[in-house]
Order: C-alpha cells, then structure tokens, then sequence
C-alpha cells in the first residue's frame, strides 16, 4: 500500500477551517493507504511558544485528530519531537538544499514580513524539516494545499539532488502531491473575504472545533450576510463573498456541491437558510466537540496514544536514517 505522510502544527484554537481544509480529508485516506499523520511541535517552534500552552496544544490536536476520526491503532499519529530522525534527516538536507533555492520560499517572504533579519533560522529553515518529516519514512504521498506546494515540490528538489549527489539512485522517492478535489476556503463569519483564522480579534467570526452546541447556534445565527435571499444558481452568488461563504460551510459538511445546495435553498431568506446550517453544523461538529473534550481530559490516553505511535514510526524511520548515514559517509555504530 501506497503510503501518506501529512502533519499540522499545534497552535491552538482549532477551527472549522482546520477541520474542512485539513483533517476531515486526512479521516477519508485511511481507506485506501498507509497513514502517517504527525503534529508537528517543531515546526510550532519556529516561532516562539509558551511552554505551557505549546504541551496543551500538542494534545489537544492530538484529541481533535482521534475524535474526528483517525485511528491511531491501525495508522500512526505522533508528536516530531519524538523522532530523533526529524531532526538528524533535517540537517543533512540542510546541506543537500541550496540557498537560492530557500531563497524561492514565498511562505517565509510572508511569515518574517518585514522583520525578516529578526526570524529565526528555524523559520527560514523550515521547508528542510517538512523535507525530512516526509523522506524519513520514504512517504510516497503528501495531501498539500495551495500554501505548501511550493515545499512538496522543494521535497523532491532535495530527494533527487540527494539521489544523485551520493550516486544512491532511487533512494529516496519523488512523493507525489495528493490532491482532494476543490478546496474548502471557509472564510471569516464576520468579513467573507477572510479567511476563518484563530488570530481573529473577535471569537464570532469562527467555528472553534471546542465550541458547544449553544455557542455555534448563536455563532451563524449572527454571521454576517447581506440582505437579498439565496441564489438559485452559483453564478449568482459573485460579489456576495458572506452568502458564498455560509453556502459553502452548509455544502462542505454535507458533501454535496454548491449548485445542488442553492437548488435546494434558492429563494430562502437567509434566517431560514441559518437555521438550516445550524442544524447541520450542530449535527456534524457536536459528536466530535464532546469527544474532544473527554479525550483532552485523559492526558494519559493521549499521551500513551502519541508514544506508541512514536514508537511505530521510529520503527520505520530509524533503518531509513541509519542507511542515509551511511551513503553520506558516516560512521554507524
């Protein structure tokens, strides 16, 4: 079986973006390869994070993970940190990788900003650990959106360059980039030409994976719309990006496409049309949302959950590295 590799970074605050754009799809891979999904506490380091609150959200991804669906006995969920090879795999490739082409990464351009001299090599450095984080166990398959093809393609850039450098032809796969069909963009409930974001001031314009039943009722029942009924066709929904954006919430969770939502809904006023979304919003997120919370209760179960599975992947990734260093030349013990 074909095997994926995908990870997320434990930043807290999870939201119905994270979910839609992310995790529910990694639920649907399962099925059909091998899974190897990580959160990614190193990669959350490249910028500065509270002890504390970094140990919480390391967890409390891991619960939303397990609780949406993936299944850490018959598929591997851990932390990086506890696989030494993340590590040792990144810096080799830090010597593989060229800086002109590190130089390319956009992603960086837009997280330094301004301050770049004040970012942290981390940050700069980044795209050689997802680098790592994939080839350490040879992943053939990575689900990637739009924000990290550009280091998916960096990937294979460093596993040919290595292939060839050390005469070690095929080595290392070209992982193919996996592809889920149109994203779901879901957008800020208070501007729908914004993405839903954790850093949001206010905690109305997103659907937090931690919210009751209560609290994401009055949520859409105040979004933000405009005040003509819904479209019965897409077409009709340009230049309306908060009617867009509801629709498209409404016909995510329910898998179905946008035209057959409006074909349903067209000619609703929008109180109907909120009521309606609630009820599915409400049906699909509050199983999930209680599981979370009793998951982030047991720390133990978490925490012994992410041990096996780092136990799992050190299994894989261990004879992986130990080869490298020994087509890079170094000595094994």
């Amino acid at each position: 079986m074909q095997r994926v590799f995908s990870g997320a970074q434990p930043t807290g605050n999870l939201h119905l973006g994270n979910y839609l754009g992310a995790i529910r799809n990694w639920v649907s891979l399962q099925n059909d390869f091998e899974c190897i999904y990580c959160v990614v506490d190193m990669h959350a380091i490249t910028v500065w994070q509270d002890p504390t609150e970094l140990r919480s959200n390391i967890r409390e991804l891991a619960a939303s993970m397990i609780a949406s669906g993936i299944d850490p006995e018959k598929h591997i969920l851990f932390n990086q940190s506890q696989v030494s090879a993340h590590a040792e795999l990144a810096w080799i490739f830090n010597c593989v990788a060229r800086i002109g082409w590190l130089n390319r990464m956009t992603q960086f351009k837009e997280k330094a900003g301004k301050h770049r001299e004040n970012a942290s090599l981390g940050l700069y450095a980044y795209p050689s650990l997802m680098a790592a984080d994939i080839l350490a166990y040879k992943a053939t398959h990575v689900p990637v959106g739009e924000d990290q093809k550009q280091h998916l393609e960096l990937t294979r850039d460093i596993a040919i360059k290595f292939n060839n450098d050390f005469n070690a032809e095929g080595f290392f796969p070209t992982p193919e980039p996996l592809i889920l069909g149109p994203a779901t963009r879901v957008m800020s409930l208070r501007d729908g030409t914004k993405k839903m974001s954790k850093s949001d001031t206010s905690d109305m314009a997103r659907i937090n994976m931690t919210d009751d039943a209560d609290t994401l009722a009055k949520k859409i029942r105040k979004a933000k719309t405009d005040a003509e009924p819904l479209p019965s066709e897409a077409e009709g929904l340009d230049g309306r990006p908060e009617a867009r954006n509801l629709v498209t919430i409404y016909a995510a969770l329910l898998d179905k496409p946008v035209a057959d939502v409006l074909a349903d809904h067209g000619g609703t006023q929008f109180s109907g049309f909120k009521q309606a979304l609630t009820d599915v919003v409400v049906e699909k997120l509050a199983p999930i949302t209680q599981e979370m919370a009793r998951l982030k209760n047991d720390t133990a179960y978490i925490d012994a959950a992410l041990a096996k599975g780092a136990e799992r992947a050190n299994a894989i990734a261990q004879p992986i590295l130990r080869d490298v260093k020994e087509i890079v030349g170094f000595l094994n013990s």
